[in-house]
């Protein structure tokens, strides 16, 4: 057990170290790309998109809900509990106005020819 439990370890160290590397690299690419949304370097291809995602501003929300008992399903603001409930129709848009900052986040794709 103790075997599965330092293979476990060590590769979860490994995934740390590769996770903050894609994100320096990430980071570089997203500068180096400001005033382009793609690049053909060699045999890669990078492309990168934009996606708005909405940032809850936990007591603005809380003011917004109609019902208390709401706030109880999500005692914290989390995105995809907030847009579930839009898609349910147990919250309207128009509630949620003011509640959120859009923040547009950059998404990197490479590909290989």
């Amino acid at each position: 057990m103790e075997e599965h439990l330092a293979r476990y370890y060590e590769l979860k160290e490994m995934q740390k170290q590769v996770e903050e590397e894609l994100n320096d690299l990430r980071n570089k690419l997203v500068e180096s790309c400001q005033n382009t949304d793609s690049l053909e370097e060699g045999a890669y291809k990078l492309t990168i998109s934009y996606q708005e995602r909405r940032e809850y501003n936990d007591d603005r929300l809380y003011n917004a809900l109609p019902d208390p008992a709401l706030w109880r399903l999500l005692s914290r603001v989390d995105t995809g509990k907030v847009t579930s409930l839009l898609k349910l129709n147990v919250i309207h848009e128009r509630v949620l106005a003011g509640t959120y900052e859009t923040k547009r986040v950059p998404v990197v794709r490479v590909q290989k020819r």
